[in-house]
């Protein structure tokens, strides 16, 4: 099991000085999250019977994938990814080229962790439709995949729609991997059918089996039952790393949650103090 680390919303700057200090750990990867935009009125919640948003409107959003660019010049090993990208939210040339450019940037060592999002006012803010944020996003990772591997591409689809187009270079990774996120029967659904893998927030050793199990169940349905598959979770409590390796996770991602999510209150994140902290007290032997 691999250990990453999250940098939840950090500035670019922290995120830079972090991303050396883990690679000098040990430490296998490092993530960031991004939103393209935080409406005023931040309605909604993913916690389901939430009556709250896990975040504040005032929160200082910084773009993942420059982020992920300063991080990728910094580093030599470590592998970098966005825990989660809002691919829906964008066209797909938008999105492949950004990965395909910190492919190259980095050496190979990108990975794309998407998700269709909570936040119905970003979608509007936008101008499209939140409710179509699942059918965009499997539209988007299908297209994204042809344009890193096949020489020219033509597509007619329900929300995108364009004449044959050349897009080069491709990524070193062929094609970099992408992560679905999300807990919803929908989310678990796209990243067995669509996935190189699934990457969860927010759970328990034992609140993550059923998740797992239905995991297995999904992609054998879908005929993928003997394809590679990563699972990447954030784990709630300063974990029992063992516990979590017996499960068969791939990839444990820290700084973990305090609590798990309920109606009550913000889930509260850590800042660059703190992670530092946290990285630090991740046993030598574990990074190995």
């Amino acid at each position: 099991m691999e250990i990453g680390v999250n940098f939840h919303l950090l500035p670019p700057g922290a995120c830079r000085d972090l991303a050396i200090q883990a690679e000098d750990l040990g430490f296998e990867s490092v993530w960031v999250a991004e939103h393209l935009v935080h409406p005023v009125d931040m309605q909604g919640s993913p916690v389901a019977g939430g009556d709250h948003p896990p975040a504040d409107a005032a929160t200082a959003l910084y773009d993942g994938f420059v982020t992920l660019g300063g991080i990728a010049a910094v580093t030599s090993r470590l592998r970098i990814g966005s825990y989660v990208y809002l691919a829906g939210l964008r066209h797909p040339f938008v999105t492949a080229r950004a990965v395909g450019t910190i492919d190259h940037l980095s050496g190979g060592r990108v990975e794309l962790g998407v998700g269709a999002g909570w936040l119905e006012g970003e979608w509007r803010a936008v101008g499209l439709d939140f409710a179509t944020r699942g059918r965009r996003l499997d539209e988007a990772i299908v297209v994204c995949r042809r344009l890193w591997s096949e020489d020219v591409v033509e597509h007619h689809g329900r929300f995108f729609d364009f004449e044959p187009v050349a897009f080069e270079p491709k990524p070193v990774q062929s094609p970099p991997p992408v992560l679905v996120g999300g807990d919803s029967e929908a989310a678990l659904r796209r990243a067995a059918r669509l996935g190189d893998g699934w990457c969860g927030m927010a759970y328990t050793t034992e609140t993550v089996k059923p998740k797992l199990d239905r995991l297995h169940e999904l992609r054998e349905e879908a005929g993928r039952a003997d394809e590679p598959f990563a699972v990447m979770v954030v784990p709630v409590g300063e974990p029992e790393y063992d516990e979590w390796s017996s499960l068969g996770i791939d990839r444990l991602v820290i700084p973990w949650l305090d609590r798990l999510p309920s109606g009550h209150g913000k889930i509260r994140m850590h800042d660059a103090g703190e992670t530092a902290e946290v990285m630090r007290r991740v046993p030598p032997a574990v990074l190995r």
